[in-house]
C-alpha cells in the first residue's frame, strides 16, 4: 500500500473550493487519466479511467463528506484504493485543499508507476489543474452538493 499526499492553495473561498470538489462529473476537466465519472446517487460514483493505455472502470463509495471540511472515499471494485480530500480555510479568499490517497497499486503497469513516482507527480498536477480550473473561473464554482454523508459507525 502507497500513500500519496499533496496540497495546493487556491484563490477562492473554502465553500466555492468546496462546491467544485463535489462536482465529481467535472473531474475530467483537470485530471490526467479520467476520461468519465458517473453520479450514481449521494454516495456512489462510476468511473472510468486511462492508465498506461488501458481503460479501467470502477466504483467508488464516499464514506464521509462534510460541508468545506472533507471528502473521503473508498474503492468498491477495481484497484484498491482509499482518500479524503481536505479543505482548510485560509482567509476570505484563499483555500488550501489536501489529498490523502492510499493505493495498494494492481497489475505491473500500476507497480512501475507507482515505484517510478508517477502517481505523486500525477495527484501534484491534478491539484495544480484544480487551482486552475477555479481560478480561470474567476473563483465559480459549476454546482455544488451540500449534503451531508456521516462515517461509518456514526
Amino acid at each position: 500500500m502507497s500513500t500519496v499526499t499533496e496540497s495546493v492553495d487556491v484563490e477562492t473561498d473554502v465553500t466555492t473550493a468546496y462546491n467544485q470538489w463535489t462536482q465529481f462529473e467535472s473531474f475530467p476537466h483537470f485530471m490526467e487519466g479520467v476520461d468519465e465519472i458517473r453520479q450514481l446517487d449521494d454516495t456512489h460514483t462510476h468511473w472510468k479511467i486511462s492508465v498506461g493505455g488501458q481503460t479501467r472502470e470502477f466504483d467508488a463509495t464516499i464514506t464521509e463528506q462534510h460541508p468545506d471540511e472533507r471528502v473521503a472515499w473508498k474503492s468498491d471494485s477495481g484497484p484498491t484504493h482509499a482518500g479524503v480530500v481536505t479543505f482548510h480555510r485560509l482567509d476570505d479568499r484563499q483555500t488550501r485543499v489536501t489529498v490523502q490517497l492510499d493505493i495498494d497499486p494492481d497489475g505491473f503497469v500500476e507497480n512501475v508507476a507507482d515505484k517510478l513516482g508517477i502517481l505523486d507527480r500525477r495527484v501534484k498536477g491534478d491539484l495544480g489543474r484544480f487551482k486552475t480550473f477555479i481560478e480561470e473561473r474567476g473563483g465559480r464554482e459549476t454546482g455544488a452538493w451540500r449534503g451531508d454523508v456521516a462515517r461509518p459507525g456514526n
